[in-house]
């Protein structure tokens, strides 16, 4: 037994991290729910405020970000390993970081129109934050809700896999339909960026997979 595996017998581990990343967790399904109902406003002045309540939401994210990893610097028995904690700080920042980058191109480009396949994405995004919550709120007895967590990872890949389906979709009806080439472009750079917002999250089900690996 290695000196770490002493120490860990002995000294309680550290389970602040538990309600830090809940709290991470619901952050980022506020951050969700916004973009869904930016989604549905048809004006950009409307588009605007929300863009602007997502930006808050986005820095509440950054903030609990560096708690975690502040926990992390003064802890000295972390209940999974250090880099996975990084790593899955980094990829719950990441989620948010594109749901405030599709919200922040819907208001600088000022589209038109936003085109269903908007809404249909947001809706996958949203459905993808509330398994990333279901999982992490499990974390904290990984032991007795192995499964429940495995189920959230299997479906966040499915969301992905439907995210791909519908942003390919997507891009072939907007270059069928879309006549005009700056509309185009403009749809075509937030369609991509929540595309990226589900593989990101998709990032996280990796992440969550591999602490679960190694606490079995």
């Amino acid at each position: 037994m290695n000196l770490d595996k002493i120490l860990a017998f002995f000294v309680p581990k550290d389970v602040a991290f538990f309600p830090l990343f809940v709290a991470d967790a619901k952050i980022l399904i506020r951050g969700s729910e916004l973009l869904k109902k930016l989604m549905t406003i048809p004006t950009a002045e409307g588009r605007m405020e929300v863009t602007k309540e997502i930006k808050a939401v986005e820095h509440e994210g950054d903030d609990m970000t560096h708690k975690i990893f502040q926990q992390l610097n003064k802890s000295f028995i972390t209940p999974f390993d250090r880099e996975d904690i990084q790593e899955l700080a980094a990829t719950i920042d990441d989620v948010l970081d594109y749901i405030n980058g599709a919200s922040q191109r819907i208001s600088l480009y000022k589209p038109k129109t936003l085109i269903p396949v908007f809404i249909e994405m947001a809706e996958l995004i949203h459905q993808a934050t509330k398994e990333i919550e279901t999982a992490v709120v499990a974390l904290h007895e990984s032991g007795k809700n192995r499964e429940m967590i495995i189920q959230s990872c299997i479906a966040l890949n499915t969301i992905e896999n439907k995210g791909d389906d519908l942003y390919h979709l997507g891009i072939m009806k907007l270059f069928e339909d879309e006549k005009d080439a700056s509309e185009l472009i403009k749809k075509k750079e937030i369609l991509e960026t929540l595309e990226k917002c589900i593989d990101k999250a998709e990032d996280v089900s990796d992440t969550i997979k591999t602490i679960i690996i190694k606490m079995s």
